[in-house]
């Protein structure tokens, strides 16, 4: 999973331009991706497959906007026909990443005539690229699920409602305690609404292998993938060694002396 973040400087101006600043986001992330997924130093395919979700809320219902994407380690390459993996636990580099990013929104920037808006010490920040390996699919997807349908907060979070004050609650990054954050109802609403889409935009993107204009047969991308790994097998676990036997009395190791058999062991087993 890679998430692309803005600085916090760029927030003012994403709530006011919405609909230009987050497809915006969505041009310049997917282009970061693909320009270095090209690149032979790290991956060399031309046509790498995955698809974002556009996230806007914290966990105190803040204003944060940011993307995750869901990409598979690789990425096909129509020259030959073969997928190039990715390291198993490195797929590309979040620095330049994160320059490439910030140079694409600011060329978008730029085309829309937006450019002077935006205050000057946003692109000399540095933009915040996180890219995680998770392993087996059906994590990143589970973690992703809740935000494709879910709005800013749900009803079980709210805790109490009157006319002046709403009350929810919420887990802080990285903790299980849960604690309960009080609003004014005029605060709480301002900060719902932020997170309201402009009408009809798709918060959900798909690019490369699986966009819908691709020419690209799933079924050839996944033999491709599956050719590679006949070349380059899964690495079998090494047996674990025994651990030594130790006397249950003193907890010293035991040292084999002779073994003593019983009269069971010596008999003489009869033909047939």
């Amino acid at each position: 999973m890679v998430t692309f973040t803005v600085p916090a400087e760029l927030r003012r101006f994403l709530r006011s331009h919405q609909r230009q600043g987050y497809s915006a986001l969505f041009a310049a992330s997917s282009g970061a991706i693909k320009k270095l997924a090209g690149d032979e130093k790290y991956i060399g395919g031309d046509t790498p497959g995955f698809f974002g979700v556009l996230h806007t809320w914290g966990r105190q219902l803040e204003y944060h906007p940011h993307i995750h994407y869901i990409i598979p380690g690789g990425a096909f390459d129509r020259s030959t026909g073969c997928w190039r993996p990715s390291r198993k636990d490195f797929f590309l580099p979040v620095r330049a990443l994160s320059k490439i990013f910030r140079a694409k929104f600011r060329d978008e920037m730029n085309k829309l005539g937006l450019i002077e808006q935006i205050d000057p010490l946003v692109w000399k920040r540095s933009w915040n690229v996180n890219s995680q390996a998770v392993g087996a699919s059906e994590g990143s997807l589970k973690y992703l699920a809740p935000y494709v349908f879910k709005v800013a907060i749900s009803d079980s979070r709210i805790v109490n409602a009157t006319a002046d004050k709403v009350s929810f609650r919420y887990r802080k990054q990285k903790s299980s305690r849960i604690r309960t954050m009080t609003l004014t109802t005029t605060e709480f609403i301002r900060r719902y609404l932020q997170h309201v889409l402009p009408t009809g935009f798709m918060k959900i993107r798909y690019y490369g292998f699986l966009g819908a204009g691709s020419s690209l047969v799933l079924d050839d991308i996944r033999a491709a993938i599956a050719r590679t790994l006949e070349f380059f097998p899964l690495p079998r676990p090494e047996p674990k060694e025994k651990p030594p036997a130790v006397c249950p009395h003193c907890g010293g190791q035991m040292v084999f002396w002779y073994r003593l058999e019983t009269v069971a062991d010596i008999r003489p087993r009869k033909p047939g």
